[in-house]
């Protein structure tokens, strides 16, 4: 692959945006084309040996050298800066417990939603502020683009071929934020799962669009949560019949009003996990596809009752719920983000370090009982 996209046309009077477009090596929007300063470049950040092998993407199990991870950073519009988070963010998303052959491939929506926290955020320029999901942004673009850039080039999950998603959602351009720490009343998500407030993290999540959660009027930690309750307690998102992880993004207005009232990032998870959900009648229509027996819905964990009256959680435990705060300080919006289901697993992983256990270990104590 680097030695294709490196190429020049065979014609050099060609326009090699539209040769790029022409050789499947962009994600629908025109690419930057990959000259050999802008790749050397980035390939120094990342160490040298243009031929190291960082990774190897499924579905196609194509081999991400320094090399090609540069070309398809220059292609998304990156500066070199951005690479320790580029990479760090492939790697989680090829722990084993992620699962890319499975999302890479499926029919849901899924797509790699990223969460940087530490230092490094505010040294590149990353966006965790007013419209974090929204453009403007070149850091959070750039970055989540060279992401799918790779999964489209390297991993080969071309839409119709090998992306057998009935839907997509605009997350599969690009899916990355920052966690606003200025205006957070808690630690920082990776503070909260035992790093140290100088480390710099990357957390990687299969996830739907963000479900917008708006309540103007509650005064009191219960009263926003109980719109968040709201939004997480359908029928029509993956975590309601999959089960697995999912994700909230408590906006600053609302984080405030809540950690007022006394709640840590643990009661908050602990309140959503316990309020959340539906019954089982409604989970499965009243058992009504099932010719008079019990639906026994495999994707949900063995354990659960499958009998009506019976809660069903929208994930396992409190520790599946994966809280961050972003966004602008006025506005007092959060949003619900469901994840794939329990067939993916999320990773937290530390910037030029390892995974690390995504399972809070309550090192600042803002997570106590």
């Amino acid at each position: 692959m680097s030695v294709a996209i490196s190429a020049e046309p065979d014609d050099l009077t060609a326009d090699p945006v539209e040769y790029y477009f022409e050789q499947a090596w962009s994600d629908g929007l025109p690419v930057v084309p990959p000259t050999p300063e802008k790749v050397a470049a980035i390939v120094a950040v990342l160490g040298g040996v243009p031929d190291f092998r960082e990774a190897v993407i499924l579905p196609r199990r194509g081999s991400l050298t320094r090399e090609v991870l540069a070309i398809n950073m220059v292609m998304a519009g990156c500066k070199p800066d951005y690479a320790p988070v580029v990479r760090a963010a492939i790697l989680a998303l090829c722990d084993k417990a992620w699962n890319l052959n499975g999302v890479q491939a499926t029919t849901h929506m899924a797509a790699p939603l990223l969460v940087v926290n530490g230092p490094i955020r505010t040294q590149i320029g990353m966006n965790s502020g007013h419209n974090v999901f929204g453009s403007g942004n070149r850091a959070n673009a750039t970055i989540g683009r060279a992401i799918r850039l790779i999964l489209l080039t390297v991993g080969g999950a071309t839409s119709g071929d090998l992306d057998k998603s009935t839907l997509g959602h605009p997350g599969k351009y690009t899916y990355c934020i920052a966690e606003n720490e200025e205006l957070s009343p808690w630690a920082p998500y990776h503070v909260e799962h035992g790093m140290a407030p100088d480390d710099s993290s990357v957390f990687v999540i299969a996830a739907e669009p963000p479900h917008s959660v708006v309540n103007h009027v509650a005064n009191d930690a219960q009263g926003v949560l109980d719109s968040m309750v709201s939004a997480m307690s359908t029928i029509a998102h993956n975590n309601a019949v999959a089960s697995g992880s999912c994700a909230i993004v408590i906006g600053p207005e609302h984080a405030a009003t809540i950690a007022a009232s006394g709640f840590s990032r643990l009661d908050v998870r602990s309140y959503l996990w316990m309020n959340a959900g539906n019954l089982w009648e409604d989970v499965s229509f009243g058992d009504r596809y099932a010719g008079g027996g019990k639906v026994y819905n495999k994707a949900l964990p063995k354990w659960y009752k499958r009998e009506r009256g019976a809660r069903i959680p929208i994930v396992p435990t409190p520790n599946d719920i994966h809280l961050f705060v972003a966004g602008g300080a006025a506005g007092r919006f959060s949003a619900f983000i469901p994840g794939w289901g329990r067939m993916t697993s999320p990773v937290l992983r530390k910037i030029d370090g390892g995974a690390a256990n995504t399972d809070p270990f309550c090192a600042d104590g803002t997570c106590a009982l």
